[in-house]
């Protein structure tokens, strides 16, 4: 198999199948690992741009095509997808290269009869690239319109123009060093992250596992965002305040991030007496949480459960001196890494969200002694799944809002982050979407 044919046996699998994106990505690179760097990076790029900008390579077809996107098998259709998407972003694939190349594939999936049209459409648009004309920002981003209309009466228009274009930039893998671990024995393409010390955006690396320091656990994965909002509850100080043995409770923990950093901050502190427990519904991803953890170092003090946090636990009540609740949510916020999710969302779909959402605020609420600390995240732009139940928390459960100003980077300060919470935007933050805020009870 050559690289466009695994890029478009890709494709079919999350655009027929409904396979994550992320999940296809990880396990094809993983499988052909033995591959030049080159290639890997070839199929990435194709692949994922593909997927991420595939209203606008719509677009362009039905513009110069007949016979409209609507009409084409799935096979043909993605074909032509990644022909578009060379043209028009592959600077290194001459456009009669891309042509050819989408030819031999239809033949060789079946379609011989469909060649001259393939080749066809695909060499007039090549002819015609200069000078196509988009006619809305849900084109000119590739991003389903109801969520542009959604963004546009939230944000407005300026900060929706930048959110969706920050969608758009490269994403490169975010670390967090651990155990006095220095970035220039892991890896030659990092960059210090301008909001936290210990934070570096590596870049050019399809396999972080083989970096040096991972298996010692000198580094974790994990997104400035994510990092932000453990910072954000203030468990230095809370840890000082509060009687020990400390007890921490991550009700939908995988894969494991936030309760790492919670223990490496209590380790840096000095305290060594406490406890936490990591949540996730998942087997297999609790599994990848008990690896990490021991890859770590930090299993004696974190375990992980297979649990359905929306199922209160009495034995629990009362017991947590902080309760992180990174909510299941609409991943609005996290779309340049999870290229598929506008395309799976929908309005019905996060109502649906919103509800399940609460009861999870419902059992956070009553896990946490008094005095203790909530963590509410989100990874999603969207008031109502965001402001809507900060104001449900504050009112509702009558829980005390805690500023952020004390805990976050003085860059982040405002209104709202001296009120309790902050909402993170691509293009404007340098993270991915992502919402925080802490309560007291």
């Amino acid at each position: 198999m050559n690289e466009r044919m695994i890029v478009l046996e890709m494709l079919l699998e999350v655009t027929k199948q409904g396979a994550y994106s992320h999940i296809v990505a990880r396990d094809v690179l993983n499988k052909y690992n033995y591959l030049p760097q080159q290639e890997k990076a070839f199929i990435k790029r194709l692949f994922e741009g593909t997927l991420e900008r595939q209203i606008e390579l719509d677009y362009c077809i039905d513009s110069f095509s007949k016979v409209k996107t609507d009409k084409l098998k799935a096979v043909i259709l993605n074909i032509m997808r990644m022909g578009v998407y060379q043209i028009l972003y592959m600077d290194s694939v001459p456009d009669a290269a891309a042509c050819n190349e989408a030819v031999k594939l239809a033949q060789k999936k079946g379609f011989a009869t469909l060649k001259g049209f393939v080749n066809g459409v695909l060499r007039n648009i090549a002819r015609n690239k200069g000078n196509i004309k988009y006619p809305n920002l849900s084109v000119t981003y590739s991003m389903p319109e109801w969520i542009v209309n959604m963004w546009l009466e939230q944000l407005g228009e300026e900060k929706t123009r930048r959110v969706l274009a920050g969608l758009l930039e490269e994403k490169p893998v975010t670390v967090r060093l651990r155990n006095g671990a220095g970035i220039e024995g892991i890896a030659e393409n990092a960059q210090a992250h301008q909001y936290l010390p210990y934070a570096y955006k590596i870049y050019r690396t399809d396999d972080i596992t083989r970096l040096n320091g991972y298996e010692n656990g000198d580094f974790a994965v994990q997104d400035i965002s994510s990092m932000l909002a453990v910072e954000a509850v203030g468990i230095g100080s809370l840890a000082k305040r509060r009687g020990l043995p400390l007890k921490v409770i991550d009700m939908c923990a995988a894969p494991g991030g936030k309760a790492m950093l919670i223990a490496d901050i209590l380790e840096r502190e000095g305290v060594g007496d406490y406890e936490i427990k990591a949540f996730d519904l998942s087997e297999t991803k609790t599994a990848v949480m008990r690896e990490n953890f021991t890859r770590c170092g930090l299993d004696g003090h974190i375990s992980a459960e297979v649990r359905n946090s929306l199922e209160f636990d009495e034995s629990l009540e009362g017991a947590a001196d902080i309760v992180v609740a990174d909510l299941p949510c609409s991943g609005l916020g996290v779309i340049g890494k999870k290229r598929d999710i506008k395309y799976k969302q929908s309005p019905e779909k996060i109502w649906e969200l919103i509800v399940l959402q609460e009861g999870f605020l419902r059992t956070a609420v009553r896990y946490l002694k008094k005095g203790g600390r909530l963590l509410f995240s989100t990874c999603t732009i969207n008031r109502d799944e965001n402001e809507r139940h900060f104001e449900f928390i504050r009112d509702e459960l009558k829980m005390t809002p805690v500023s952020l100003n004390e805990n976050l980077p003085d860059s982040f300060y405002s209104d709202t982050t001296s009120k309790g919470y902050l909402q993170l935007l691509p293009g404007i933050h340098d993270a991915d979407g992502f919402f925080i805020s802490v309560f007291e009870k």
